[in-house]
């Protein structure tokens, strides 16, 4: 395990403090905790991120798309635990760019 330091305005620093007590923990393990709460978040935004680029390739590449009174349709039933089957993509014509 590797040490790192940082450097906290007092304002913060004493922010922390007051937060770990709160949570009944150190100032050394609240800033773990956060630290690692962030870099999981930036995993799950990068992984989002990458999924969405490869589906819009796929919409780039086959001009398959949902109509938008569709989509809301079944999004709006989903959300209201209605079952409901998925609407099919349909070619537009010709692929987005």
């Amino acid at each position: 395990m590797s040490t790192t330091t940082i450097r906290l305005e007092d304002a913060l620093k004493a922010r922390v403090l007051a937060a770990a007590e709160r949570a009944g923990t150190t100032a050394h393990g609240f800033m773990l905790d956060a630290i690692a709460r962030n870099v999981e978040q930036s995993e799950i935004d990068s992984a989002f991120d990458a999924l969405a680029d490869q589906r819009w390739e796929q919409v780039q590449s086959s001009g398959k798309t949902v109509a938008w009174d569709q989509a809301k349709s079944y999004l709006t039933a989903r959300a209201q635990g209605v079952p409901v089957r998925k609407p099919a993509a349909r070619s537009s014509g010709t692929p987005a760019k």
